[in-house]
């Protein structure tokens, strides 16, 4: 697919919902956005049908975010036999990308499938739902919403607005960005503008830098332009689609702003409130289906997908240093600090990410890390 294509263009947001057979569930895996925009027969059940109008912050068809958003919207039709009528809008079709907030909130639309550390401007606290500096990888942040305390600190910062979320969907571990010169010590990052959202750009401002929030379609036409210097955006996968490697040859890892990042099916309070329980637990089951089908996808693609980078597009390798990182470390500490200070909810969210980074992480450490250390050592991976 054409990327200037992709991006200028967008087609009208189609409703999705048909009659559940295996076949089609299984399709959804080979084709999730012809699938997600296209009009299907009258719904198998008409009494009680419920509209669903959901809304998005990613392009029509992108890989990964937008499929996977588009697959969620299919799948709920589907497991609902029909009577869950979805109609899905990417980003620009409806409402703009980081509109999609105030669209759900008001009623005006049902969902939104998004990375919630776009709305920190409105509470610091909706970072941490998404990804925050030095935090959670997908196995750990799973385990904090889901039995650590975090859906329900969720809960209660997207009541106080009127909403309800549901993990679906995470991209992982992230690349720390894409430069147009070496980054060899953190006085170079002084004066870069850089497109990072979230507290990973209060981190960045910290050491200089100066943080852009761009929505995905909008970031190659700004770093080509020179109107931001660097950028960040997920992995080699979506990155390479992106082009970027025509603006910034030098790509660094691991970023430290994003190790889990998930994205999430945000609901209207209200509209989740008056479903039934039955059609409350299919959105639940699809949510957290798409949660793990995305984290797979992701996984799968992105190796085949740097190794071409820089194969074949002269992409330039780079990790970042330790005293980068310690730096990192240091900027972070400070950010969290002002978190905590914000409010008593704030401040409530980051003690209970600070104990599941600590009681999970210490599982992570003897587990898996150790595995895979002990794996490539062997193997000489």
């Amino acid at each position: 697919m054409d990327r200037r294509g992709f991006i200028a263009g967008a087609a009208v947001g189609g409703v999705v919902g048909v009659g559940a057979t295996a076949a089609v569930l299984t399709s959804l895996k080979e084709k999730p956005a012809q699938q997600a925009s296209v009009t299907p027969a009258a719904p198998a059940i008409v009494k009680d049908r419920v509209e669903f109008t959901m809304v998005s912050t990613w392009p029509r068809d992108f890989p990964g975010l937008g499929t996977g958003a588009q697959r969620l919207a299919e799948r709920i039709g589907i497991m609902s036999e029909g009577r869950i009528q979805m109609q899905y809008f990417a980003a620009g079709e409806r409402v703009g990308a980081f509109d999609s907030f105030d669209e759900v909130a008001s009623g005006n639309a049902q969902g939104y499938h998004a990375a919630d550390y776009y709305w920190k401007g409105k509470h610091p606290g909706w970072a941490f739902f998404t990804a925050v500096p030095f935090g959670l990888t997908y196995t750990e942040m799973n385990a904090w919403i889901r039995f650590g305390g975090g859906q329900e600190l969720w809960d209660e910062l997207a009541g106080d607005f009127g909403l309800k979320g549901l993990m679906a969907g995470n991209t992982g571990v992230q690349m720390g960005g894409w430069f147009r010169k070496e980054i060899n010590s953190a006085d170079d990052l002084k004066g870069l503008k850089m497109r990072i959202p979230g507290l990973g750009g209060d981190v960045m401002a910290k050491l200089g830098a100066s943080p852009v929030s761009l929505p995905g379609g909008q970031i190659y036409e700004n770093l080509v332009s020179g109107a931001i210097d660097a950028t960040e955006w997920v992995g080699p996968w979506n990155d390479g689609f992106m082009k970027f490697y025509e603006a910034a040859k030098f790509y660094y890892y691991p970023g430290m702003h994003e190790p889990g990042s998930m994205l999430a099916l945000g609901m209207n309070a209200s509209f989740w409130g008056k479903l039934s329980k039955s059609d409350q637990a299919i959105i639940e089951a699809a949510a957290a289906s798409e949660n793990d089908w995305m984290m797979s996808e992701y996984n799968a693609k992105s190796g085949t997908a740097l190794q071409d980078l820089i194969k074949n597009q002269g992409v330039q390798l780079r990790q970042f240093s330790d005293e980068i990182y310690d730096s990192f470390g240091e900027a972070a500490e400070e950010v969290f600090g002002e978190v905590q200070a914000h409010s008593d909810l704030s401040s409530r969210i980051y003690n209970s990410f600070l104990k599941a980074r600590a009681d999970v992480g210490a599982w992570t450490n003897i587990s898996d890390q150790a595995y895979v250390q002990q794996r490539n050592r062997v193997l000489g991976l």
